[in-house]
């Protein structure tokens, strides 16, 4: 049987939720003939660019027009304008991937972004192609991009995911509730005391990890150096080489500063609590690595819905400023209740078994 996993490389969440799919499948159902696409890459130049840099950009720099745009999309009254205007702009700009779908014709497609999924499901409607299509959605929210006719089967997040699937009409017998799909290395024991003298670390102090994903955006500085005198911090600034390097040459006591790096699950698992941004597969890691999330920075649109779904479970905490998230951080600290119990609602989100059973349906 020949899947293909695709995704888009506007965000990292999708890769990583397409690559845990892909990993997993190629270890355990050798059955299986497997192939892993970006489908920017049989884009067109301006339109990839539009897709990644455009993203970043506006994220970073434009976030109230972000909020705008992801409002006036999801708006119901004007979907019946922008569903079919998002449709031709996505088939116009990837005929590419539009061929190499009909020529390969694979028995299975599991997207991890709407992208792709969304030019599948129209190939599908058109009898173009026969393909088993699978879209797995990447966060706890569910923007109505996420929704196209042709789709066979819609991996959930959690039952809030679940809610808003059957807001957009979609049959309850065409979504599973799996969880996010994450890369089995966060389900490894670990023994922390050697962890943390491999890292340099005391391993009984109490330990904040602060990591915002690949651009090492927010007030990282500022939280390390308030947090620094009550609690070890570990700082990971990813692509931010300025902060790293400023960070270092600092010295700040009890705090340590990381560029990019590949062991991401040690570093948790020598925390107690994370400091993050709300992106779904940062929280499906988070979680299934039983960390405390304190999130900043919150994205509108789909990281506050992951947020949103989170809070009704009782799990993770928000801050409006920085003074309020140290009072949070050394609440935890102080309080080892309050941790166990926000512990103990984590274990009771987590879906570990996300990627066994995507490959359970594959068939």
């Amino acid at each position: 049987m020949r899947v293909l996993i695709v995704y888009a490389s506007s965000g990292a969440g999708h890769r990583r939720a397409a690559e845990a799919i892909y990993d997993y499948l190629k270890a355990n159902r050798l059955d299986l003939s497997l192939k892993m696409v970006d489908v920017l890459d049989r884009t067109n130049a301006l339109f990839r660019f539009d897709y990644t840099v455009g993203y970043s950009f506006l994220v970073k720099y434009a976030v109230s027009l972000w909020r705008f745009a992801f409002w006036l999309t999801k708006f119901k009254l004007f979907r019946f304008l922008s569903s079919p205007i998002a449709t031709f702009v996505n088939n116009i700009n990837s005929l590419s991937f539009i061929r190499y779908l009909i020529r390969k014709n694979p028995d299975v497609i599991i997207s991890t972004h709407f992208l792709p999924a969304d030019i599948a499901a129209l190939l599908k409607r058109s009898h173009k192609i026969k393909s088993k299509l699978i879209t797995v959605i990447t966060d706890f929210g569910v923007h109505p991009y996420w929704v196209a006719e042709g789709t066979d089967l819609y991996i959930a997040a959690s039952d809030f995911t679940k809610e808003r699937l059957l807001k957009e009409r979609v049959g309850p017998e065409r979504i599973k509730v799996f969880g996010l799909p994450f890369h089995p290395r966060f389900l490894k024991q670990f023994d922390r005391k050697a962890l943390a003298q491999k890292i340099g670390i005391a391993p009984d102090r109490f330990t904040v990890l602060l990591m915002t994903g690949s651009f090492g955006s927010g007030p990282l500085e500022k939280i390390a150096k308030l947090l620094s005198s009550d609690v070890q911090v570990l700082v990971v600034c990813a692509s931010n080489e300025k902060l790293r390097k400023r960070l270092l040459k600092r010295h700040i006591p009890n705090v340590k500063a990381f560029g990019f790096v590949e062991n991401t699950e040690e570093l948790m698992a020598v925390s107690d609590c994370i400091v993050t941004k709300a992106g779904g597969s940062t929280i499906a890691e988070v979680i299934n690595m039983d960390l405390a999330p304190v999130f900043i920075s919150i994205i509108p649109g789909q990281e506050f819905y992951n947020v949103e779904a989170l809070r009704r479970l009782g799990v993770g905490l928000v801050p409006k400023n920085i003074a309020q998230l140290k009072e949070m951080v050394l609440e935890l600290k102080n309080n080892p209740d309050k941790l166990n119990l926000m512990k103990e609602r984590i274990e009771a989100v987590k879906k570990p078994l996300a990627c066994e059973e995507i490959a359970g349906v594959i068939r």
